[in-house]
């Protein structure tokens, strides 16, 4: 996870620039804006830590990537003989009847 110190001195450097814009540029231009860059300093900083630790973009887990278990797509297991398997119907009994194991 990131530093909360680091998100801090991002989220003040943000507020600064922000400020400083609205002085130089004219009203609504300049709010405008500063609020495009106090919303963006925090989501590239999210965006270059997810990226080290393996997260949302970069197909390597994250909040719902590939868990303890791997990647391997849905596996389902059968409501009648508890078999655990891949695709439509259980390849030992038959049946269709199945519950989503993830």
């Amino acid at each position: 996870m990131f530093q909360y110190k680091t998100y801090l001195i991002f989220l003040f450097a943000s507020l600064g620039l922000s400020i400083a814009l609205q002085w130089i540029i004219p009203f609504p231009f300049g709010l405008a804006a500063a609020l495009a860059i106090f919303v963006a300093f925090p989501l590239l900083l999210r965006k270059r830590y997810s990226g080290q630790m393996g997260g949302y973009g970069s197909g390597a887990g994250g909040f719902f990537g590939s868990g303890p278990r791997g990647s391997g797509g849905v596996k389902y297991v059968c409501l009648v003989c508890n078999n655990t398997y891949k695709g439509g119907s259980c390849p030992r009994c038959g049946s269709k009847m199945k519950r989503a194991d993830f």
